[in-house]
């Protein structure tokens, strides 16, 4: 009888030391793959931080060649005027919110109503 208990608990020590043992592998897989994870996260991050600021200095290099002088207020104003409109808000109500005349929103979203009426008549004209 001692005898069996003596060999019942020496299998029970060797099965927590094997469970301890396999649990601390799982864990460090699952632990690699987090750090992957987190890796090429972070390298989707970096990417999308490099096109932002290629377009950012796109923009610069166009408006200086177009002489385009505006404040960082005047491109809030018109990023905010233009994200309306895209949208679908009406000229009147986004004139109403921004608390101006109906004819500077009109000015300012003169470039991109045209695109979209001139692509209306060719594809009308089919």
């Amino acid at each position: 009888m001692e005898w069996t208990l003596a060999v019942l608990f020496i299998i029970s020590a060797v099965l927590l030391v094997f469970s301890i043992l396999k649990s601390s592998h799982a864990l460090k897989i699952e632990q690699k793959q987090v750090d992957q994870i987190h890796i090429s996260t972070m390298k989707e991050i970096n990417a999308l931080q490099d096109s932002i600021r290629n377009l950012e200095l796109d923009i610069e290099v166009v408006m200086e060649e177009a002489g385009i002088q505006l404040t960082v207020e005047e491109k809030q104003f018109r990023r905010e005027v233009l994200d309306l409109f895209k949208r679908n808000y009406s000229v009147s109500s986004i004139a109403d919110m921004k608390q101006v005349a109906v004819s500077q929103i009109e000015q300012i979203l003169i470039p991109f109503k045209r695109g979209k009426d001139e692509r209306r008549k060719v594809a009308n004209e089919n």
